[in-house]
């Protein structure tokens, strides 16, 4: 019958992966992010966000007059392809992840217009408290020609499995 009721229906298990708690994880599991091709509509969102104008990021002629190719990424737009949000993992923590504490990022090498990424989180290290436990996820992004562009780090704050 169109509109009944599904009794059998709970929205709490209708997840896109299982729940995990902080112990659940093991050091160098990976998280593979989509990869994704630089364009120009990323150039101007991030111009219209941030409110950086300066040329070396929206005037080609003006790059390659000081030795660019092409448009330069900005490091914090670069920075942003490494969101866990773009993955799995905030599904995996819907119910355990309390905070994104902190990140830190490290250039490695020019990012230009046309490039694409290939960003990857990988756990790098658990350090338990007494109910929960920070999870420090190492950061990666690789180019198009398997070059390091950043490196970095992202700390997550997550609940233990509670005792039931």
């Amino acid at each position: 019958m169109a509109g009944a009721r599904d009794p059998d229906f709970d929205p709490r298990h209708h997840r896109m992966t299982r729940q995990r708690w902080f112990e659940d994880f093991e050091i160098g599991e990976r998280y593979i992010l989509p990869s994704r091709t630089v364009t120009d509509a990323q150039f101007a969102a991030f111009q219209a966000l941030s409110g950086d104008n300066h040329p070396i990021h929206y005037d080609a002629p003006f790059c390659r007059a000081h030795g660019h190719p092409d448009l330069l990424a900005h490091g914090l737009q670069v920075l942003c392809f490494t969101a866990a949000g773009a993955g799995r993992f905030p599904h995996e923590v819907s119910d355990s992840l309390i905070a994104f504490l902190d990140q830190s990022s490290r250039f490695a090498a020019p990012v230009y217009l046309g490039d694409t990424l290939y960003p990857t989180l990988t756990v790098a290290q658990r350090v338990p408290q007494r109910t929960t436990g920070v999870l420090t996820m190492a950061s990666q992004i690789h180019n198009q020609h398997g070059v390091i562009v950043l490196e970095g780090q992202q700390r997550y704050l997550v609940r233990m499995r509670p005792v039931v």
